[in-house]
């Protein structure tokens, strides 16, 4: 059970957190930017989230639970009951919104290699190879990567930032992507 004080400390850093990284890109929030915002010791900060990308983590875990309940059990076509290339094309439907909502989380959460650490990109990954395996796409592993590559938060930033694309071209590009499966 968690102390009184210790999940007010953890609600204060959160929400400092996430007000940062709100504020200004990700790799410019500081641990001691966060420390301060949250009136906590450095010490405080640092038992509970060893970096930012831990920080990032808690924050986008709500959001990514939400998805993956609707993935498991809401209605078809994002929740089983639809063809597998339906249910592809609505879970890039429901990503690109959380990417679009939550952008600066995933890019302070996913910094190089550690996207393919997280529970829920390795959660992303089972859904999508289980559509690869229930479609009959042979060799599921070798796609399934590929898949997902264009949902990473740089991927998605630059299409939107760089390109000027809306979250609906992307959305409308992925899911013609899901036709030719």
């Amino acid at each position: 059970m968690e102390r009184a004080d210790a999940a007010r400390n953890r609600a204060r850093i959160l929400q400092a957190a996430a007000r940062l990284f709100a504020e200004r890109p990700p790799h410019e929030v500081t641990m001691d930017d966060i420390a301060k915002a949250a009136g906590v010791g450095r010490g405080t900060l640092y038992r509970r989230y060893p970096d930012r990308a831990s920080i990032a983590v808690a924050l986008l875990d709500e959001h990514e639970r939400d998805l993956q309940e609707r993935l498991l059990r809401g209605d078809p076509p994002l929740g089983p009951g639809a063809p597998p290339a339906e249910r592809l094309a609505a879970f890039y439907a429901a990503m690109v919104k959380l990417l679009e909502d939550h952008r600066h989380l995933v890019l302070g959460s996913e910094i190089g290699r550690t996207r393919f650490e997280t529970g829920a990109y390795g959660f992303w990954r089972a859904h999508v190879r289980s559509l690869l395996v229930a479609a009959g796409t042979p060799a599921p592993d070798a796609l399934v990567d590929v898949l997902l590559a264009p949902l990473a938060p740089d991927v998605y930033g630059y299409q939107r930032t760089d390109l000027g694309l809306s979250p609906e071209e992307i959305t409308e590009a992925l899911v013609r992507l899901t036709r030719t499966l």
